[in-house]
């Protein structure tokens, strides 16, 4: 079963609507959750995941930081070669667990960061998200496309070897908005950035590209229905 675990992301409820984007096998395969972190915390889903989604930033959105539970059933899911799919900020999803901080690939980093790395930016505007030239089966599967205006993640930390499947173009600056790492226990992460704003969120692309990526995650596990 894939767990989907969001926030409200500052009332835009972004991680709902892509949900609700999921095509109907998948949603079927899907428990999510937003603005409730019992079952993270309790960790009856770790033994029936066979992929973690994430939308969420810990401490924000008037929510606490996942605590203790959530950590021993996150990290327990990575030590057993877990696949994730983080969306948006979601490489911040944990980021006062220090293991985790070094593991996602690439990094939101957030203000006053534990570890004393600047903190990431979010220019806004609109943003032109084109494929990476690359050696990577997504190549040429995901599709580029146009958001008429959305808060882009820009200035990465980049915390493991990746590679960079997608890029996208603000303001005149570019920055990674897809990318492949593998955990220390050989788990892939993929980071997918784009997605903020509701009208960017249902844009027909975005929403091909987020299925293209979780069939591609979930090719290499059981399906659990």
């Amino acid at each position: 079963m894939i767990f989907f675990f969001s926030d409200n992301h500052y009332n835009t409820h972004a991680g709902r609507n892509i949900f609700q984007n999921f095509p109907e096998d998948l949603k079927k395969r899907t428990a999510f959750f937003e603005d409730d972190f019992s079952v993270l915390e309790d960790g009856s889903w770790e033994k029936k995941c066979t992929l973690l989604v994430l939308h969420l930033i810990g401490g924000t959105c008037s929510l606490p930081h996942p605590g203790a539970g959530a950590e021993k059933a996150v990290k327990n899911y990575c030590e057993q070669g877990g696949n994730m799919l983080l969306l948006h900020g979601s490489s911040a999803a944990f980021w006062q667990w220090q293991w985790w901080r070094s593991i996602t690939g690439i990094r939101w980093v957030r203000p006053n960061d534990p570890d004393q790395v600047d903190r990431s930016t979010h220019p806004q505007g609109i943003c032109s998200v084109k494929v990476c030239k690359c050696r990577h089966e997504l190549s040429e599967r995901l599709i580029p496309f146009e958001l008429p205006e959305d808060e882009v993640y820009t200035s990465l930390e980049q915390t493991r070897p990746a590679m960079f499947l997608m890029e996208g173009w603000v303001n005149g600056e570019n920055s990674p908005q897809c990318s492949e790492s593998h955990t220390p226990w050989g788990g892939k992460v993929i980071n997918f950035i784009p997605g903020h704003k509701e009208i960017c969120v249902n844009t027909p692309e975005l929403s091909a590209n987020i299925e293209i990526l979780l069939r591609y995650l979930l090719k290499d596990v059981p399906q659990i229905l």
